[in-house]
C-alpha cells in the first residue's frame, strides 16, 4: 500500500501547491508537513482530513488517504440504487422531468448514465446500438462517429471543449479511467477547433430532422455531501441557446 505521505506529496504537486503554501493553508508547520510526506512522522486522522480538505481532494480519494493512514474510510460510498438514496435519486428524476421539453441526465463520474429525460430520445435517433447498451458512456456517445457525433453541426468546437473538459477532470481527480478515457476520445475523428469559438459561450449545434438545435449546457452536482456516491454525481442539464430552439423543443 502507498504510504500517505507519499499520496498527500502527489495530491499538492496535483494542485501545484509548495509544502510551505499547503502549511499556511493548513495551519500546521513546514516542518511538520515535510515530516509527513517522507514518512517520519505519522498523521493524525484530523491532519489526514484537514489536508485533504485544502487541497478539494474527492471523497472518494479522502477514504484512500485514510486507509493509507490506517484510519477507517470517513465517507460511506453507498449502492445508488439502494433503499439509503432512494429518496435523493427520486428528486434527482424529478429535476430532470422538470427540465423538459429541454434535454437533461444525469451521470456518474465515469461520464455513465444514470437516468436521462424524455427530451433526450429524439436525439439519439440514428446513433448505433452498440453505444446504446448499458452502460452508456454519454462522452463517448456524442463523440462516436456511430454515435451523435454526425449531427453536431460544430463538432470540432464541442469535441474541443468537451476533451478540454475530461482532462480537467482527469488531472484533478487522479482518476486513471477517464484519464484512458480522454485518450480514446480524443483519438476519434472529428478534427478540434483551432482558435477561440465565436459568442459567450460554446455552443453545442445539433441537427434533427432537418433543423439545426442551438443549446448551451449546465451542469449541477449536489451541494453538500458527504456520500461518495453522491459526491460523484452530476447533472447536465441542455438549453435553448436561442428563440426557434426553444420553439421547436415545446413543439
Amino acid at each position: 500500500m502507498t504510504e500517505v505521505g507519499q499520496l498527500l506529496r502527489r495530491w499538492r504537486g496535483s494542485r501545484r501547491l509548495s509544502q510551505l503554501e499547503l502549511s499556511v493553508r493548513a495551519g500546521v508547520s513546514a516542518r511538520h508537513l515535510s515530516f509527513v510526506e517522507t514518512g517520519r512522522s505519522r498523521p493524525t486522522r484530523d491532519m489526514i482530513l484537514r489536508l485533504a480538505g485544502e487541497l478539494d481532494v474527492p471523497l472518494r480519494s479522502r477514504n484512500e488517504l485514510l486507509l493509507a493512514g490506517g484510519f477507517a474510510p470517513g465517507y460511506a460510498e453507498t449502492e445508488l440504487h439502494g433503499p439509503r438514496l432512494a429518496t435523493v435519486l427520486a428528486g434527482l428524476r424529478d429535476l430532470l422531468a422538470a427540465h423538459e421539453p429541454y434535454p437533461a441526465l444525469l451521470v456518474d463520474r465515469h461520464w455513465t448514465l444514470v437516468e436521462a429525460n424524455a427530451a433526450v430520445a429524439p436525439l439519439l435517433a440514428g446513433a448505433a446500438a452498440h453505444l446504446l447498451e448499458p452502460p452508456v458512456n454519454v462522452l463517448r456517445l456524442s463523440l462516436h462517429p456511430d454515435g451523435m457525433a454526425p449531427r453536431i453541426g460544430n463538432l470540432p468546437d464541442w469535441r474541443s471543449h468537451v476533451l478540454h473538459r475530461l482532462d480537467r477532470q482527469a488531472a484533478a481527480t487522479g482518476d486513471p479511467v477517464l484519464r484512458s478515457m480522454y485518450d480514446e476520445l480524443r483519438a476519434l475523428p472529428g478534427g478540434t477547433a483551432h482558435g477561440r469559438p465565436d459568442g459567450v459561450l460554446v455552443p453545442l449545434r445539433y441537427h434533427l430532422d432537418g433543423r439545426e438545435l442551438n443549446f448551451f449546457s449546465v451542469t449541477s452536482v449536489l451541494g453538500t455531501p458527504l456520500d461518495v456516491t453522491l459526491a460523484e454525481l452530476a447533472v447536465e442539464s441542455f438549453l435553448p441557446a436561442d428563440a426557434a430552439t426553444a420553439e421547436a423543443l415545446r413543439a
